[in-house]
């Protein structure tokens, strides 16, 4: 008998706007010791499938239709509340798509992750921290028994995923849903996580649920597949024999939108400086005492960046790559150093002066959701920036929304609703156009594509390409993802723990890297 067996399962959402089927007679099972990956598009219904199971959707607007989930025999959409409070985090464990949004930023993440451990299974408060602190080792942050007591804010996206997966394998569950739990990690810790995952699998007998738009990760991980679409199974097998051979139409063109290869098109970027950093260091101070002291996030960083050029940035969570990018547009006090842009010095600029550069520099944040105002529908996060900068009148701006949300691949009809109410990859649409809004000359784009499901990530991709050839638009690319950066990145920087070890043309630096870092880079990158 299997683990989890679910049969014609089906989820609506009832909204002013009508009806919206989500999941439609959707039928799969996962075995004891086996990974099932579940992918497929931003709204296909992947993770209201699994988050219905445990009552994770709100009820209104949410409704199972109909359907079962058996887990050991037991009907987990029959079971009160109280049965499932049982279940959740003890027996069956989740790794949510957003860490940020999911963890509790007025908590110590210690005093999260020991939770289920003193909730579910009696441990003391002391057996409980040895523990969270032995599995923040064992996901891969550095000083465990520090981050212990550090709060969600105080680390980078990718950390905070660490963290979460962390939480979710402390107590040990017999299945664990895991929805895109390596979307924010380099690739280095993205191979540590997998590869527990595995171990853990094996050790333990764990079933997984691997919910991901990463087909390389799925394919090499998973040992049977389900593609989904618009809320149902098009296509289901074996991992590796499906990939190889897919069958159905829309499994086809997800691999074919796998960013693979080099740069196609060929670079326009001209030998003029747009912007040149020297010796820019920022330091974060301590809390005064032996235990924390400051930390050195961006080490010395000199670089140029022609004008219409796509610079990329890589290297692991916590390098300093995104501090970086806030520090050369003054969003993070930098201590020394210089930022010249268009030949005139910007660093620590006051805000009075800074603000109309605003329009010429942009940001796309890493995280969407903590970027836009919950309270601002997206006409209204859009529009400001027009209106602001001057970009669009009152006349126009309606039309000029409508043309951004065209340009990013969002449905018009969603132009009146809050950001709470679309997908974590629809919220990063949102973002770059946001962005864009203002027609910067140039952009820090801080992982703008990694929330993203193939065939979106790919249309944002040639945006991206067409706005730097159209706009003579330039633009610092931080990615963890290396297939990304090599397919988009005219250059490339290197980083790891605040300095840059390396640079060069993409290509070159791809086929013969010279520092041992890089190498290990590309080494643990995960291809189709």
């Amino acid at each position: 008998m299997s683990l989890l067996e679910v049969n014609k399962l089906s989820v609506s959402f009832h909204t002013r706007n009508g009806v919206q089927q989500a999941v439609k007679n959707l039928d799969f099972r996962v075995d004891s010791g086996e990974i099932l990956g579940i992918v497929g598009e931003s709204g296909s219904g992947k993770s209201v499938s699994c988050y219905s199971l445990l009552g994770l959707i709100p009820c209104p607007p949410g409704r199972i239709d109909s359907g079962c989930g058996l887990f050991k025999g037991q009907d987990l959409l029959a079971m009160s509340e109280a049965e499932l409070r049982a279940v959740r985090g003890n027996q069956i464990a989740m790794i949510f798509q957003d860490p940020m949004t999911s963890l509790n930023p007025f908590l110590r993440v210690g005093e999260q992750l020991i939770e289920p451990l003193v909730y579910h299974r009696g441990h003391t408060r002391a057996e409980a921290t040895e523990r969270a602190q032995e599995l923040l080792d064992e996901v891969g942050i550095r000083d465990p028994k520090r981050s212990f007591f550090s709060y969600p804010h105080e680390f980078s996206g990718g950390m905070r995923q660490r963290v979460m997966i962390a939480s979710a394998l402390i107590a040990e569950p017999e299945l664990l849903i895991a929805d895109e739990p390596t979307t924010a990690l380099d690739v280095t810790v993205q191979a540590q996580i997998l590869q527990l995952i595995s171990e853990l699998q094996n050790r333990r007998n764990l079933a997984v649920v691997f919910i991901s738009h990463d087909l390389a990760v799925v394919k090499d991980l998973a040992d049977r597949v389900v593609v989904m679409k618009q809320g149902e199974c098009v296509e289901s097998g074996p991992g590796k024999a499906m990939f190889a051979q897919p069958q159905h139409p829309y499994t086809q063109d997800l691999y074919a939108a796998t960013p693979q290869g080099a740069k196609a098109v060929e670079s326009s970027c001209s030998e003029d400086i747009l912007l040149e950093v020297n010796e820019l260091r920022t330091v974060f101070p301590g809390n005064g005492g032996a235990a924390q002291p400051p930390l050195v996030a961006v080490d010395d960083a000199s670089f140029v960046v022609y004008r219409g050029e796509i610079l990329g940035l890589v290297g692991e969570s916590g390098s300093g790559k995104s501090t970086l990018g806030r520090s050369i547009l003054n969003l993070v006090q930098s201590q020394s150093g210089s930022v010249r842009f268009e030949g005139s010095e910007i660093r620590g600029l006051p805000a009075n002066e800074m603000r109309p550069l605003r329009k010429q520099l942009q940001m796309i944040f890493q995280d969407p959701y903590a970027s836009l105002n919950p309270r601002m529908t997206i006409y209204d996060c859009l529009a400001e920036p027009l209106l602001f900068h001057k970009v669009a009148s009152a006349a126009n701006v309606q039309q000029q929304v409508l043309t951004l949300m065209d340009e990013v691949g969002l449905d018009r009809r969603f132009v009146r609703k809050y950001p709470h109410e679309f997908s974590g990859g629809q919220r990063q649409r949102i973002a770059i156009a946001r962005a864009l809004a203002s027609e910067p000359e140039f952009i820090v784009a801080d992982e703008p594509v990694s929330a993203l499901d193939v065939t979106i990530q790919k249309q944002i991709l040639e945006l991206l390409l067409n706005l730097v050839e159209r706009r003579n638009l330039t633009m610092l690319f931080i990615s963890h993802d290396l297939a990304v950066v090599r397919y988009l990145c005219d250059r490339v920087l290197v980083m790891q723990h605040g300095k840059l070890l390396e640079s060069g043309a993409t290509e070159s630096v791809w086929q013969s890297p010279a520092h041992p870092y890089t190498q290990k880079l590309l080494a643990s990158a995960v291809t189709l």
